[in-house]
């Protein structure tokens, strides 16, 4: 495989700036005085460990310039407070958002880092209410504390579910309405979309998008113009890490992401979409 002959080096991501941003993206850095296509997301959207990410494959087959604005472990919150980012998808001809988590939200119960959504940062008098019995200050990332609260109380952690679940929706919307009426949601993810309880899965923490389910997601439908579910088929994920680029001593953290041919597979689906999308 790839990373075995480059070791502890693994990919260059060329890390560039668009605008006044403060984040790094993706490079090399896309050209923005022309048609492009703006791809906003997470992890999968930014292609760790992926020398082409599902942006990078449509690209060719478009023939338009598409703009890689991922964010490791990003959720809305990265981009909706980022003025240079908001005006590059606005002005972009269409802008593909992924379905990111819940629960890297700024909410009323707690804070997360405003560029590092997966760092807490402070919680929140009404959470030091709801679990007094819980020493916040032992907690750096979301989901440590989230599952923490969960095996401490499920009952009090349906309230903390509830508000995350709540704040997604009304972010989304939020940022839907900033990037215009141009953008097709993209649901990229080892699971389906479904309305299923999100604690059933074996390692439900694990999961992503965390929290979010159908329903949240059609409430959005009228406000874009398409949505996209790209699950990878059992084949994709059978591949596992295959063609991933990643130094060994991070080879669990690539296991956990979604490979090459979910990204292959991701791309398909949303080239025809994209273009039809670009037409209207």
């Amino acid at each position: 495989m790839k990373h075995d002959t480059l070791g502890e080096a693994g990919l260059s991501y060329a890390p560039c700036r668009y605008g006044l941003s403060r984040i790094f993206f993706r490079g090399p850095r896309r050209p923005l005085d022309g048609k492009y296509v703006a791809f906003v997301g997470g992890t999968e959207t930014y292609g760790k460990y992926i020398e082409f990410p599902f942006p990078a494959l449509i690209e060719p087959s478009l023939g338009e310039v598409c703009v890689n604005l991922g964010i490791v472990n990003a959720s809305v919150d990265a981009f909706i407070h980022d003025p240079s980012i908001v005006s590059i998808c606005h002005d972009a001809d269409l802008t593909v958002l992924q379905i990111m988590g819940a629960q890297n939200l700024s909410n009323r119960f707690y804070k997360v880092h405003p560029r590092r959504n997966d760092r807490f940062l402070s919680a929140s008098t009404v959470l030091g209410a709801l679990y007094s019995d819980v020493d916040f200050s032992d907690f750096t990332f979301t989901r440590h504390m989230l599952s923490t609260l969960y095996a401490r109380s499920p009952e009090r952690f349906e309230i903390l579910r509830v508000e995350l679940q709540n704040a997604w929706v009304a972010r989304m919307r939020l940022m839907i309405e900033q990037l215009g009426p141009r953008v097709v949601l993209l649901w990229f993810a080892d699971a389906p979309l479904t309305d299923d309880p999100w604690n059933v899965r074996p390692h439900p923490f694990r999961a992503d998008p965390l929290f979010v389910t159908r329903t949240m997601v059609e409430t959005l439908r009228p406000r874009v113009l398409d949505i996209v579910e790209a699950q990878p088929s059992a084949s994709a994920l059978a591949r596992g890490t295959s063609g991933m680029v990643y130094p060994f001593t991070q080879a669990d953290a690539a296991a956990e992401l979604l490979g090459v041919s979910a990204h292959e597979e991701a791309a398909t689906r949303l080239i025809p979409v994209v273009r039809r999308a670009m037409q209207k």
